[in-house]
């Protein structure tokens, strides 16, 4: 009879378990979140967050990599970079990249160091260089943007695997504006899907650079997002799958305002709408489409908190005041975040 009972909780455990685990994967509407914290540290500054192979990775303004399995998150591992030949000590990071569990990671800033697993396999020297985000099409196919320099934005593409990056020339680029750039605020102004990618800009300027083969040829896509001063635009860019995408921004020194912040399109980023006007969320830095929710479900995060939208971004929910400047997702319900001062995973439901 004893054996029979402790088989019985075992396999209500089991049922209560997969119940939960099911519900998970299977839920469509997110409008609570659990935060824990991986590490707090007032000197951490993080923008740049990766997921890779159930390992975490975080690229720090100091030139450090902080990285752990989700498993062990306890386990953390630092790689401090640095630059001897360039007098560099601490590396200022704001863009990651994980292909193949080959860590990418480059500098704001003159003299822009773009490291592989440690060694500086691109270099530039400019007083005008600024580097804001990177991404990979595939193990062999990647690019990094970044601002306005010698005629057009900069744009450097790797064909190797990351072994060697060549700058696009500015006669790549129809109609270029001066002093066009991105923002450094969450390495998340490159989204891509496929061959496709999408690369938002901001400040003056905000339009969309739009590429549907590797990065050979580029269009550019004007948007209704707010605009006109450095500080005003899209910061964050996101598709769910190759017609459905979201952009968030505004302006980080009214952060507050939200009319023409996020805009939204369904026909492959041709032509976007502003969404939520006079609705919060006012200024985020991010915004991630939650996987596997058929493209309904987003979050927007920023030092202002966390918002979830569970209808496409046509409405939003405030769901914590907790302060972060990027995320990533694990999985459809768990992701982890960091910003000024920590690392932490987050489970919403």
């Amino acid at each position: 009879m004893h054996s029979k009972l402790i088989l019985f909780k075992k396999f209500f455990l089991l049922i209560v378990f997969s119940y939960f685990l099911t519900s998970c994967q299977t839920n469509l509407s997110f409008t609570k979140v659990d935060i824990s914290h991986i590490l707090l540290d007032s000197s951490l500054n993080i923008r740049a967050l990766e997921i890779h192979n159930n390992k975490v990775y975080n690229a720090t303004s100091l030139g450090e990599i902080y990285s752990f399995d989700t498993n062990k998150p306890d386990l953390l591992h630092v790689d401090q970079y640095s630059s001897k030949i360039d007098s560099v000590l601490y590396p200022n990071f704001r863009s990651i990249a994980i292909v193949n569990d080959n860590v990418f990671a480059i500098t704001i800033g003159s003299p822009a160091l773009l490291f592989k697993n440690g060694k500086v396999v691109y270099r530039e020297t400019d007083e005008k260089v600024f580097y804001d985000s990177m991404d990979f099409w595939n193990e062999k196919e990647g690019l990094v943007v970044g601002d306005y320099m010698n005629g057009c934005i900069s744009i450097l593409i790797t064909r190797d695997g990351g072994e060697s990056w060549k700058k696009l020339d500015c006669s790549m680029f129809n109609n270029k504006l001066p002093d066009e750039g991105f923002f450094a605020a969450s390495d998340t102004n490159i989204s891509i899907i496929g061959n496709k990618a999408w690369v938002a800009s901001g400040g003056i300027n905000s339009r969309i650079y739009y590429s549907d083969d590797f990065g050979k040829s580029w269009n550019i896509i004007e948007t209704p997002i707010i605009k006109g001063e450095s500080t005003k635009g899209i910061y964050s860019i996101d598709f769910y799958n190759k017609k459905n995408g979201f952009a968030i921004g505004g302006d980080y020194t009214k952060p507050l305002d939200n009319i023409s912040n996020k805009i939204i399109t369904n026909d492959g980023g041709k032509t976007w709408k502003t969404v939520a006007d006079n609705q919060n969320p006012g200024y985020r830095s991010c915004v991630q489409y939650f996987p596997n929710s058929k493209g309904k479900s987003l979050v927007a995060i920023g030092f202002n908190g966390i918002d979830v939208s569970n209808d496409r971004g046509y409405s939003w929910k405030h769901i914590s005041d907790e302060s972060f400047y990027t995320i990533r997702f694990l999985n459809k319900c768990t992701a982890y975040a960091a910003g000024k001062g920590k690392i932490s995973k987050l489970h919403f439901k």
